[in-house]
């Protein structure tokens, strides 16, 4: 059965277990590195060179968040436009999105490094901290054309429905980062700039393997460089779509900055390393509701394209139970096993395992919540309704956690920051609930 009609035709759930299993293991492999990189720095830098690199999280998000601008927005229009068996206009799409990411990934390096030291002190970088957070983003910054190109061109390798190539990509990156970070930590003696150069050596490798895919018999959609032109209406519509889970990182970058500032108020250098490792658990857990959202989001935006609406409804109820079982699990999990996790990243400080433990427990009481507000916002997204995904996203993300994190502190203060993130998560889905029930009853009315 060839991609299109596998799409259009295929038993739902055998189609979903088919494209999850690869998007699983490449994300969570994928996350995986950037959890090792935190392991080894913890483990046999220090505390504070951990609570360094936690200063740098958000300048990753922002770096990933227009790599999913470009890949999720250009990954939706390519499976809309196979859906409507429009090949020439998907590779138009293609070739668009290319063009973006080096430019946009250039504009992001010459930002970063014009306003690097402003940036890292509002993201909570201390004197103690300050040097190895800059030795680390230096070398990020320069490689950020990697990152962009590598993660957009593998989103879009998945849409066209080549699931386990892309997942041989994440494996790739990440298997190569995991060999080489004790290589370059340890062996040369780099330190924590051994992490940084590990993790852009991976995204070169990256880069280079899904440019040679999209020149290759195994696509079904080419980069053609007629289509390197850029055509003002395609990139609206990459950027329109993009724009929800755009908004989802930078949103996430700046409530993580304001977190840090928070934390270093209340709690000094080591909380701010204890949410790293908190970041760090959620990433997992995130990561792996994501691979749902790739495995259904050429289902979804196919079908979409088709006007299968049932085949959408299906697909969207099957994530959505497959997201919270996730969430469930892996809230038992957390709640049964939190020292054995903070040790995982450092074991020889007594209070960085308190404040981890603290921060594990506390800050994911809602995390059963999660799974399925990630699922509809992915949702709301594969169909092009960006403006209702992007709202959904920031109101967990922004427009509910932000003011919780100036008025909470003032009260229970560490503990307020904590409990910020699980009383925005619930108010939060409450509000999604009321948006997909509406939308539910509307997927029956379309129809081929």
């Amino acid at each position: 059965m060839d991609k299109t009609k596998e799409l259009g035709e295929g038993h739902i759930p055998r189609l979903m277990l088919k494209y999850f299993i690869p998007a699983f293991i490449g994300v969570f492999v994928n996350a995986l590195y950037n959890i090792v990189d935190r392991i080894f720095i913890g483990q046999g830098v220090s505390a504070v060179a951990l609570s360094a690199v936690s200063v740098i999280f958000p300048v990753m998000l922002i770096v990933m968040a227009f790599g999913m601008l470009i890949g999720i927005g250009a990954g939706v229009l390519v499976s809309i436009n196979m859906g409507r068996r429009d090949v020439d206009r998907a590779e138009k799409v293609l070739g668009n999105s290319f063009i973006l990411m080096l430019l946009v990934s250039g504009v992001i390096t010459l930002i970063g490094f014009a306003i690097k030291m402003p940036m890292l002190k509002m993201f909570g970088a201390t004197p103690e901290t300050i040097t190895y957070a800059n030795d680390y983003l230096n070398i990020i910054l320069v490689g950020a054309v990697f990152q962009v190109v590598g993660f957009s061109l593998n989103n879009i390798i998945r849409s066209e429905g080549n699931a386990r190539i892309a997942m041989y990509s994440m494996l790739l990156s990440a298997g190569l980062n995991l060999i080489l970070d004790p290589i370059f930590i340890f062996g040369l003696g780099l330190g924590v700039k051994g992490a940084a150069y590990a993790t852009v050596v991976s995204m070169i490798a990256l880069s280079a393997w899904v440019l040679v895919h999209f020149y290759s018999k195994r696509s079904v959609v080419k980069l053609q460089s007629k289509y390197f032109r850029l055509d003002p209406v395609i990139v609206k519509e990459i950027v329109a779509i993009g724009m929800a889970p755009f908004f989802m990182q930078t949103a996430n970058s700046a409530v993580q900055a304001l977190i840090n500032t928070k934390l270093i108020q209340f709690g000094g250098d080591l909380a701010v390393g204890a949410m790293g490792i908190v970041n760090s658990v959620v990433t997992l857990i995130i990561m792996s509701i994501v691979a749902i959202n790739m495995a259904t989001q050429p289902i979804i935006g196919f079908n979409y394209g088709a006007n299968a609406g049932f085949r959408v409804k299906e697909t969207l109820r099957l994530a959505m139970i497959a997201a919270t079982f996730i969430s469930i699990s892996s809230f038992v999990l957390i709640l049964a096993i939190p020292d054995a996790i903070v040790r995982l990243f450092n074991a020889s400080d007594p209070n960085l395992l308190a404040l981890g433990k603290e921060g594990l427990t506390l800050s994911l009481l809602a995390l059963p919540l999660i799974g399925f507000q990630v699922v509809v916002g992915n949702f709301y997204q594969s169909v092009g309704k960006a403006q209702i995904a992007t709202l959904l996203t920031l109101l967990r993300q922004v427009i509910i956690l932000i003011p919780l994190l100036f008025i909470l502190p003032r009260y229970w203060e560490l503990t307020g920051i904590w409990l910020a993130m699980p009383i925005a998560d619930t108010c939060s889905a409450i509000i999604v609930v009321f948006f997909i029930s509406k939308e539910w009853k509307r997927l029956d009315t379309i129809k081929a």
